[in-house]
């Protein structure tokens, strides 16, 4: 009997591309449950798998799009079950510790998400072109929370970074430790392009800002920023002015701006009071990747994990 039940199912598994349409769902229902991967009592199956990249291109949509969002999701794909094998060591360690959630977090994340989104009804049709459900996102979020909780808890809360290892990072450091050139400016908002050609002219003529602002009741907000922090059309503007120049107008979104440079702040070499609390963030950093890394390879030692997927 074992032995026709064998020979069913591997009639089953060559015959897979023959199937009449109404049979599909269930071959793919039968791939989705294969086992790829056993860690201690729990399994991971291929839609766990499926899922997690679902999940995990749901939350890049937010940053990237389009060829960028594929990139991104494949690039991934090759570390995806090493990932989801640490998660789950993670999640059981919670599970050990009796680590809760706080509900009203994963409800916030759910809605955080949703505001991507016109309606809640387009909300639920990507997830449905995904094959995940609210339900699906819901449960992944919890666990993501689950193993932050945790983390902090074994990991992080235990980190010091003492204030001679800051002092030492910094006389070692110092060189590299400068500020970046700032740039002060006024930008002028205007509601049409011809008023600010208008603008931009009778500024370069010598006519005064205040005297201007006056006449044309126009908005002027003041500026201090970096290369890299505005968009790349106005840095292409504004990182080409010299002191006191006037820029053409530039639209942005249904507005026009004129930018006027005020003054160019240089590099410079930062004190230790300055950069104290960057040094203190970087170390905190480092030690809580070598520490997280060391805490998940003691994790792996003491488990049983066989990966079943070729």
């Amino acid at each position: 009997m074992a032995r026709k039940i064998f020979l069913f199912l591997l009639f089953i598994a060559i015959c897979d591309t023959c199937l009449p349409a109404g049979k599909v769902r269930y071959a793919k229902l039968y791939a989705e449950d294969k086992i790829i991967a056993i860690i201690n009592c729990d399994v991971i199956t291929q839609k766990d798998l499926n899922d997690f990249l679902s999940f995990m291109g749901m939350q890049l949509s937010r940053e990237y799009s389009g060829r960028e969002l594929g990139k991104r999701i494949q690039s991934m794909k090759q570390d995806l079950l090493d990932k989801l094998i640490e998660d789950r060591l993670i999640l059981q360690e919670a599970k050990k510790n009796n680590i809760r959630v706080d509900e009203s977090r994963v409800k916030a994340r759910i809605n955080e998400i949703k505001k991507h989104y016109n309606s809640d009804t387009e909300f639920k049709d990507d997830l449905a072109k995904q094959g995940l459900t609210q339900a699906d996102i819901e449960s992944r979020i919890r666990e993501q929370l689950l193993m932050y909780n945790i983390v902090e808890y074994m990991v992080k809360d235990k980190i010091v970074v003492r204030p001679d290892e800051v002092t030492s990072f910094y006389n070692k450091n110092t060189k590299e430790l400068v500020s970046e050139e700032e740039r002060e400016l006024e930008a002028i908002i205007l509601e049409n392009e011809d008023l600010a050609k208008t603008v931009s002219y009778e500024l370069r003529t010598g006519q005064k800002l205040v005297d201007l602002a006056t006449k044309y009741s126009l908005t002027v907000n003041t500026i201090k920023t970096r290369q890299g922090e505005l968009r790349k059309d106005i840095e292409d503007v504004v990182f080409k002015l010299g002191i006191s120049e006037i820029s053409n107008p530039v639209k942005i979104d249904d507005k026009y701006c004129v930018f006027k440079l005020d003054n160019i702040i240089p590099a410079r070499h930062l004190t230790l009071s300055e950069s104290q609390d960057k040094i203190h963030a970087f170390l905190f950093e480092q030690k809580m990747q070598e520490e997280l890394t060391k805490w998940l390879d003691e994790l792996k030692q003491k488990s049983y994990i066989k990966i079943l997927q070729n």
